[in-house]
C-alpha cells in the first residue's frame, strides 16, 4: 500500500534530499532535460524516501491539457457498474481523454487513498468516485494534498470538498411507496442498503416518509439491512417471508436486491405478483429481465457519469466543487399489482 505523503514535502524538498535543483527534479518527474542517469535515479529514490506523488494536475494545468481521468469503484460486473464504465467511457472518448479504472474490493479509507493515489501515479488529473469510495475519502483531504479534482456518482448527499451528480434518494423512495400503498398494500417491507453508503439511509428515510404520508406506521420488524446484492436479497426475503403475518409488498434498494429475493419468492411457490409485490431502484438491465419485470426508481446512472466527467474538468479549471441533482422515474412494470 502506498504511503501518505508527509505533510510539507514538496518538489523543492525532494530537490534538497537528493542534493539538485526543483527544476532538476521537475525535468526527472516529467521526462525532459537533460538528466543523467545517476541524477535520474538519485532524484526517484528521493521521491520514493520521501513519499513524494508529484502533482499531476497542476503540470496537465500548466501544459493547458488534461489527457487522462480515472475511476475507483468496486464490486466489478454489477449491472450498476457497468452503467458507470459506460456513461464515463462515452464522455472521455467524446473529449478525447485517455480513461483508466482502478477495482478496489477492500471498502477502507486507506484502501481507497492507497487505490486513488495508483491512479494519479498512472496519470490521472481527475477522479471519479462510486459509492462508498465517495463517502469514504469526503473530508480527508487527500484530493488537496495531490492536487486532483473528484466527481462522486449517485450517492445520497452532497460531499464538501467533492463534487456530486445524483438524485433526489429520499424523495424518489417516498414517491414508490406512496405508488405502493395506492395499490392497497398497508404492510409493507423494505430492503435496506449498507450504512457506508449514504444513499442507504437516504431510501430508508424516504421509505418511511412515504408511510408517513401514507398514513401508515413505520414497523422496524419489516425493516432489513443487507448488501447491495442478490444473495442479500435473498436472505432478506427469507427473513421477511417466514413471518407469521408477512408483507403483502417489498421495496428493495437496488434491482440486484430485488432480483434475489424474486429468486427466493419462486422458490418458496409464491406467485408475483398476486401473493408479493416487489419493487427495484436503479432500472439496470436486470430490472427488466427478471419475472416479473420490476417496477422501479430509475435513475440514470450512465448520463450521470457522463456528467461527472464535466465536473471533473470543470473543477480542475476553477477549483469549484458542485452538487448536482437529476431527475429520476418511477417505472411502473408487472411486480406491483393492485392488492384485492
Amino acid at each position: 500500500m502506498a504511503s501518505k505523503r508527509p505533510e510539507g514535502v514538496t518538489i523543492r524538498a525532494v530537490g534538497a534530499r537528493a542534493g539538485v535543483s526543483a527544476m532538476t527534479v521537475s525535468n526527472v518527474i516529467n521526462g525532459v532535460g537533460r538528466v543523467s542517469p545517476a541524477t535520474r535515479a538519485t532524484v526517484l529514490a528521493a521521491i520514493e524516501a520521501l513519499g513524494y506523488v508529484p502533482n499531476v494536475a497542476a503540470r496537465r494545468l500548466a501544459k493547458a491539457r488534461v489527457t487522462t481521468l480515472g475511476l475507483l469503484y468496486s464490486d466489478k460486473g454489477t449491472p450498476f457498474i457497468d452503467l458507470v464504465l459506460l456513461g464515463a467511457l462515452r464522455a472521455t472518448n467524446a473529449r478525447g481523454l485517455q480513461f483508466i479504472a482502478q477495482a478496489e474490493d477492500a471498502l477502507t479509507r486507506a484502501a481507497a487513498e492507497a487505490a486513488v493515489r495508483a491512479l494519479v501515479q498512472g496519470g490521472a488529473a481527475g477522479v471519479l468516485l462510486v459509492p462508498p469510495f465517495a463517502e469514504l475519502l469526503s473530508g480527508s483531504g487527500l484530493f488537496a494534498e495531490l492536487g486532483v479534482a473528484a466527481a462522486a456518482i449517485a450517492t445520497g448527499q452532497a460531499m464538501p470538498d467533492i463534487s456530486t451528480v445524483r438524485i433526489d434518494n429520499r424523495a424518489a423512495m417516498a414517491a414508490m411507496t406512496r405508488a405502493v400503498v395506492a395499490r392497497g398494500h398497508s404492510r409493507i417491507g423494505f430492503l435496506a442498503g449498507p450504512r457506508h453508503f449514504s444513499v442507504a439511509d437516504e431510501r430508508l428515510a424516504g421509505f418511511r416518509d412515504g408511510l408517513g404520508a401514507s398514513g401508515l406506521a413505520d414497523d422496524p420488524g419489516l425493516v432489513v439491512r443487507g448488501g447491495f446484492d442478490p444473495e442479500s436479497g435473498a436472505a432478506a426475503g427469507r427473513a421477511l417471508l417466514t413471518l407469521a403475518e408477512r408483507p403483502s409488498a417489498i421495496l428493495c434498494s437496488s434491482d440486484d436486491m430485488a432480483a434475489g429475493l424474486i429468486g427466493e419468492a419462486h422458490r418458496m411457490g409464491l406467485r408475483l405478483p398476486a401473493d408479493l409485490a416487489v419493487t427495484g431502484f436503479d432500472d439496470t438491465a436486470i430490472a427488466a429481465r427478471v419475472w416479473p419485470p420490476l417496477t422501479v426508481i430509475r435513475q440514470p446512472v450512465g448520463d450521470m457519469a457522463f456528467q461527472a466527467v464535466e465536473q471533473v474538468l470543470a473543477s480542475l479549471r476553477s477549483r469549484a466543487v458542485e452538487d448536482r441533482v437529476v431527475a429520476y422515474e418511477l417505472v411502473s412494470r408487472e411486480s406491483v399489482a393492485v392488492r384485492i
